[in-house]
């Protein structure tokens, strides 16, 4: 599927048919080359905004899957840049992709760019102390259902320290009169089914990350929000943005 590299159908029905984890580790080895890796492009949007907002001294990618995002904390942090996931299979691609990215060895953090790591944790359990003043996260809130949202923010904001920033891109919503309206209704539909019908579970839904309930959660944990256009990915019909990006910042002074 998607390409002649990428997974087969057949693999993409077992990786269907296990759990979050089990699953990422199956299609880890081919998950870059399908379109659920997050673009250059967005990723590239994301960096311009930071930008401004830093200097960053220690970045963390929650729920970084093969690393992708690390092109944004590479841009805009000085000195440590840290990807956590619960899956060892994309830890493991994240892995070798950096080695292939960089020499041997390694320059001092902070000379040529920050000093890459990477953690296997849980999102809604994370190991860190409030050691970083940035967080960012592409593309995986689906696999959290609604009740685990509060908590996934109060992870973030306890690794942050006072005045860090947690940042995300979240797309405006298609309209019912949009073909891709329907093709999520119909993705988060049979997923549904298939969780109501087979275990273990697989949590994937397009529909369950309004904007306005996101914004309220964040409120409620502590952040102050502000949205940033990422004007440069285009409009919609009616002018606004097509994707923005959520700015959440820790109360304090970093």
């Amino acid at each position: 599927m998607f390409t002649a590299q990428g997974p087969t159908l057949r693999e993409l029905a077992v990786q269907a048919l296990s759990s979050i984890e089990h699953g990422y580790d199956l299609l880890a080895p081919k998950f870059d080359l399908t379109p659920f890796r997050t673009s250059d492009r967005l990723l590239d949007a994301v960096t311009g905004v930071l930008r401004p907002l830093g200097p960053f001294t220690a970045g963390l990618d929650i729920c970084c899957g093969t690393g992708a995002g690390m092109r944004v904390l590479r841009q805009v942090c000085r000195e440590r840049a840290v990807g956590v996931d619960f899956s060892a299979g994309m830890l493991a691609a994240a892995t070798a992709a950096t080695a292939a990215e960089q020499p041997a060895a390694e320059p001092p953090a902070g000379r040529d760019g920050p000093a890459v790591s990477w953690v296997r944790a849980d999102a809604r359990a994370l190991p860190f102390a409030p050691g970083f003043d940035l967080a960012v996260s592409f593309g995986a809130f689906g696999h959290f259902l609604p009740r685990e949202r509060p908590l996934l923010f109060a992870q973030a904001y306890a690794a942050l320290r006072p005045g860090g920033v947690f940042a995300f891109p979240v797309p405006a919503p298609p309209g019912p009169n949009s073909s891709l309206y329907w093709k999520l209704l119909g993705f988060d539909v049979a997923m549904r089914v298939r969780n109501a019908l087979w275990r273990p579970r697989f949590v994937m839904y397009y529909r369950t990350f309004p904007l306005s309930t996101v914004l309220a959660d964040l409120g409620r944990t502590g952040f102050t929000v502000e949205l940033r256009p990422l004007t440069e990915l285009g409009h919609l019909p009616n002018g606004s943005p097509r994707l923005c990006l959520v700015v959440a910042r820790k109360p304090g002074d970093v």
